[in-house]
């Protein structure tokens, strides 16, 4: 059990690659709160994980929303008693296409999901995690961030983004105990953005162009990203702050 009674917060966890992380790390005895927007969804998944013998409990809440992040650290420290571990993994993209036919709206939108969510996850987590002497952070941004692709353009700099505030929080972190460190995937067909990546239903031309970029000949998956989060959510991990895995079969090479 590699995360055997840790507190942890996994946000957007209602399906995808937030469900397989809440899933692999409750697995391994974490207790999961497990965060989505859908309520219907994240209950699903918390039901779920108890119903494999697993701990979870489902708070809804905004990422977007600092009333909502507070309320969600505050019933994970009621809970649990701690924080331990805060899995920034909302996210969200806008359709592939030329930059400037990206509405104002929908930069909003990108920016508020993808990076305002992880300065409110700060301002609520940081608190309790000085006061009880450590913590960890891992946000999961992509290799968007590393090797954009075009046609993403506002959603490449916002994972840039979180990649460097990722560096910057572990850097000013690191006295208190605090960890951080992100994640990048590649492209996983099996998510429900990937029509929005590809600019269009995922058929065999799209995943072909995608899979030739990947010299591993696969796409991620969510248990690939789980995995890593798993590793930097143990104490294995007790020295690694401030990397980025690339979860992306040598795509960023």
């Amino acid at each position: 059990m590699r995360v055997e009674g840790k507190s942890i917060i996994v946000t957007g966890s209602g399906g995808g690659i937030g469900e397989g992380i809440a899933r692999r790390l409750a697995a391994e005895g974490g207790r999961i709160v497990v965060n989505d927007v859908n309520e219907a969804a994240g209950r699903r998944v918390a039901e779920a994980i108890v119903a494999e013998g697993g701990s979870a409990t489902f708070v809804q809440a905004d990422v977007t929303r600092s009333a909502d992040m507070q309320a969600l650290v505050a019933a994970t420290v009621q809970a649990h008693g701690r924080l331990d571990v805060m899995v920034n993994n909302a996210g969200w993209t806008h359709r592939n296409r030329p930059m400037l036919e990206v509405s104002e709206a929908d930069f909003d939108k990108l920016y508020a999901i993808n990076v305002k969510s992880i300065y409110l996850s700060a301002v609520h987590a940081v608190p309790v995690m000085r006061a009880q002497g450590g913590g960890s952070f891992i946000n999961i941004a992509s290799t968007a961030g590393v090797r954009p692709r075009p046609g993403l353009t506002w959603y490449n700099g916002s994972k840039g983004a979180v990649i460097t505030t990722s560096k910057s929080m572990a850097a000013e972190l690191g006295p208190d105990n605090i960890r951080v460190n992100c994640i990048n995937p590649v492209f996983n067909p099996d998510t429900a953005l990937s029509a929005e990546f590809a600019g269009g239903p995922v058929d065999d031309a799209r995943r072909a162009k995608f899979l030739a970029t990947i010299p591993l000949g696969r796409f991620s998956t969510a248990l690939d990203v789980a995995n890593a989060a798993l590793y930097l959510a143990s104490d294995e991990a007790a020295f690694i702050s401030g990397v980025c895995i690339e979860v992306d079969g040598a795509r960023c090479v």
